[in-house]
């Protein structure tokens, strides 16, 4: 599949269905302008397998289309593919919408929980541009959340719409950070994908083969460190995990979300929620990465919760 036509495949709503403008984003952050080149049509793109070069897009792209100043992450943290992370955003939105007659919730009475907002910060940034959700973006290494801080902080269009919570216990990802007073319209996450970080590298070797021949690269452009990539039982048992803490937030959140890379997981995720007790659940596939992806949504509220829901929180 081409890149043109892997952005078709995007989210109607999403601003980078286009080919990249690089002319455009240069102009809104002359940092990329060195990383420009021609290719083979004679079309600019990038090396997109420059880790230096994709920092830069994403910063014109968080600068272009989202009015962030400022953005940076660590060396060597979590660099993410800015169209794939906004159309997990706006199938949330297209998700409210069909549990609100079909009107996008909008505004600061929307609430969304980020768990694992990385460094990067990415998910809470478009959602808060976009719509104009609060968020609380969650994650569990200090230096991650640092550096998320340090984006917030720099940015007034986003200091009044992200907070930021630092998880204390590896082994948790609700508990320890929903608060008592805390009512989520939806949270979302991008789980670890490997069980180990053994695992991770024998894959990222495997792409590199076929990405350019090499099999010496440890690492692909889009970087990640520990906890973003890795952890036992690997997405599956991440998502397990989460739908099980769920249970316990079941009244104080309409929908909870996660996407799920590997389609071989759904039969496992599709068990633990029926265990749970989950009234709705969802699989909405999209397009992410080079890839087709999905998020599994679900909600334990019945159906008059449901309009209570929607009533004195949407619609005031």
């Amino acid at each position: 599949m081409s890149k043109k036509e892997h952005k078709l495949k995007l989210h109607p709503r999403n601003p980078h269905r286009a080919r990249y403008n690089f002319s455009l984003l240069a102009d809104s952050c002359p940092e990329l302008a060195p990383y420009i080149q021609l290719n083979q049509y004679d079309s600019q793109t990038i090396n997109f397998a420059d880790p230096n070069a994709v920092k830069a897009l994403n910063r014109a792209l968080l600068n272009h289309f989202y009015g962030v100043l400022f953005w940076d992450i660590p060396e060597g943290y979590l660099c993410p593919p800015i169209p794939g992370r906004a159309d997990y955003i706006h199938y949330l939105a297209d998700l409210l919408a069909d549990s609100n007659e079909g009107q996008i919730p909008r505004g600061r009475n929307v609430r969304a929980l980020d768990v694992g907002a990385g460094a990067n910060c990415v998910y809470p940034i478009v959602g808060s541009q976009e719509y104009g959700w609060q968020f609380v973006g969650t994650d569990v290494n200090p230096i991650a959340i640092s550096a998320a801080q340090a984006v917030v902080t720099a940015n007034p269009c986003l200091k009044k719409r992200i907070v930021l919570r630092q998880q204390n216990d590896a082994q948790k990802i609700f508990d320890g950070i929903w608060q008592t007073e805390d009512l989520f319209d939806v949270t979302l996450c991008n789980p670890p994908f490997h069980s180990s970080e053994s695992a991770m590298a024998s894959e990222n070797k495997r792409k590199w083969r076929g990405l350019k021949g090499e099999s010496n690269k440890s690492t692909l452009n889009f970087g990640g460190h520990g906890p973003e990539l890795w952890c036992e039982g690997g997405e599956a048992g991440f998502i397990t995990r989460m739908i099980k803490e769920s249970v316990s937030y079941k009244d104080r959140c309409f929908w909870f979300t996660s996407l799920v890379a590997r389609k071989e997981n759904l039969p496992a995720i599709y068990r633990a929620l029926d265990s749970a007790g989950a009234v709705q659940v969802k699989t909405i596939e999209m397009a992410q990465g080079q890839k087709i992806s999905r998020f599994v949504a679900w909600s334990f509220l019945e159906p008059a919760q449901v309009d209570f829901w929607r009533d004195t929180r949407w619609r005031k």
